[in-house]
């Protein structure tokens, strides 16, 4: 049976698509990328925010075209929305035959021959709904790698236990959970033997890896430890905690050549009035104290962040506070996003809720601030050369692409460059920048002797 794929949300989302398709293979089945062509399409769906619910709800609905126009059997909707809304799912969208939680990611093919096994009995069909225990759910497994040959994610720990007052992820994904090192460093070295050159850490919350096993913050041993027993060049990290940066992991990341001088350190805002109100941990001269310590230690390391703009409450003057922030701390990457209202979160029920269209206006603002620094910043970089990690070619732009220790995939910029020579996915090289076009670098590959 050929069974589609549609993976939706973030990277942490997208293991658990690599998890079902080797679970879909070893039951079997074969894998079509061409959703015209598929029997059984697998939604796995993000519903952290207001946007990413409709995401999940328009491809839901697209796909549900094919059943009528194409030989489509069944459609499976699994993540985040699925655990969210479960068995509203069924009644709002009737065309859906299977539900399955973040929990019961390990029934997927399970739930293929029941929704199929039922078609081929003709008559009315009883839907298919597993909700197991988030907190139980195996961590890990085998899977198949939807990101390029050189690249891949490693997610070493599952769920949350910040509580942040606008955030519906501990109720989706359940406590916090680490995986243990050893199974982590075994992944490490799998990944490694198919051609890894990248490796990027992430979970929910990085930093806080190992408290619940160990005892301690424990991040820092483990990158150690995938260093050591692997050879992989590139580790960068994803989603830390400003309340959780220890002088380990400073040290590690300023130590070991092989973790990236890169890290994405979300803090969401800089005024007290609202940090507090966030239930974020830790004050604004906490996190001032992070990034001078952090600046002091590696000169050279790229901050990534992102912060929520019209929390309720917010006020002009705490907005002010964090664009003169932004302005005096020259972030290297910035995203900004608008307060997305969820049921079952504290901010759902609070007073002072923001307009949307001041949200929009404040998101546009602080953009634009970010935009502004990032040109200064890449401009800096013409005439300098810096290591690149070739992605691919283009051959109607007639340039490879790639990008550097400063960018992470799929969300920060691009470097273009021309070269004499075919450079093979995967390839480090150097590349000297000679133009910058919004937050995309260009240039030349050096000439190898």
């Amino acid at each position: 049976m050929k069974i589609g794929f549609v993976s939706l949300g973030c990277p942490k989302n997208q293991l658990d698509t690599e998890i079902m398709l080797h679970e879909v293979l070893e039951a079997g089945h074969e894998i079509t990328p061409e959703d015209i062509e598929a029997d059984v399409i697998i939604v796995n769906t993000c519903a952290f925010i207001e946007s990413a619910k409709k995401e999940a709800i328009d491809n839901i609905l697209d796909v549900a075209w094919l059943k009528k126009h194409r030989h489509l059997k069944a459609i499976i909707v699994t993540g985040c929305l699925a655990e969210r809304y479960g068995e509203e799912i069924f009644k709002e969208l009737p065309e859906v035959d299977a539900v399955l939680g973040v929990g019961s990611i390990h029934h997927i093919a399970e739930a293929i021959e029941a929704v199929t096994a039922r078609k081929k009995k003709g008559g009315a069909k009883p839907k298919y709904y597993s909700h197991e225990d988030k907190n139980t759910v195996r961590l890990g497994g085998d899977r198949v790698l939807t990101t390029p040959d050189y690249t891949a994610y490693i997610k070493i720990a599952e769920g949350c236990d910040n509580r942040c007052a606008y955030c519906a992820i501990p109720s989706i994904r359940g406590q916090f959970r680490s995986r243990p090192m050893e199974d982590l460093v075994a992944e490490a070295r799998q990944l490694e033997a198919l051609g890894v050159r990248e490796l990027v850490v992430v979970a929910q919350d990085i930093t806080r890896y190992g408290l619940d096993l160990y005892g301690k913050y424990a991040l820092s041993e483990l990158l150690h430890k995938l260093t050591e027993e692997t050879s992989i060049p590139w580790i960068r990290l994803l989603y830390c905690y400003p309340d959780k940066i220890t002088d380990e992991l400073i040290a590690e990341m300023r130590d070991n050549p092989r973790i990236l001088k890169y890290i994405d350190l979300p803090l969401q805002h800089i005024s007290d009035r609202m940090l507090t109100a966030m239930n974020r941990h830790g004050d604004r001269a906490m996190i001032e104290q992070v990034l001078d310590k952090l600046r002091r230690e590696i000169p050279e390391i790229v901050i990534r962040t992102t912060f929520i703009v019209g929390f309720p409450g917010e006020s002009e003057e705490d907005f002010e506070e964090l664009c003169a922030f932004v302005k005096e701390r020259k972030f290297d990457r910035a995203g900004v996003f608008t307060y997305s209202r969820e049921e079952d979160t504290p901010a759902y029920d609070f007073p002072d809720q923001i307009d949307e269209q001041v949200k929009q206006d404040r998101m546009d603002l602080l953009m634009r601030v970010q935009m502004e620094i990032n040109e200064e910043q890449n401009r800096e970089k013409v005439g300098k050369v810096i290591t690149v990690l070739c992605e691919d070619y283009d051959p109607v732009a007639e340039v490879h692409y790639g990008r550097s220790a400063a960018d992470a995939p799929e969300i920060d910029g691009k470097v273009y460059f021309k070269s004499e020579e075919r450079i093979a996915p995967g390839s480090f090289l150097p590349v000297k920048i000679r133009e910058v076009v919004d937050y995309d670098l260009y240039g030349v590959a050096v000439t190898r002797k």
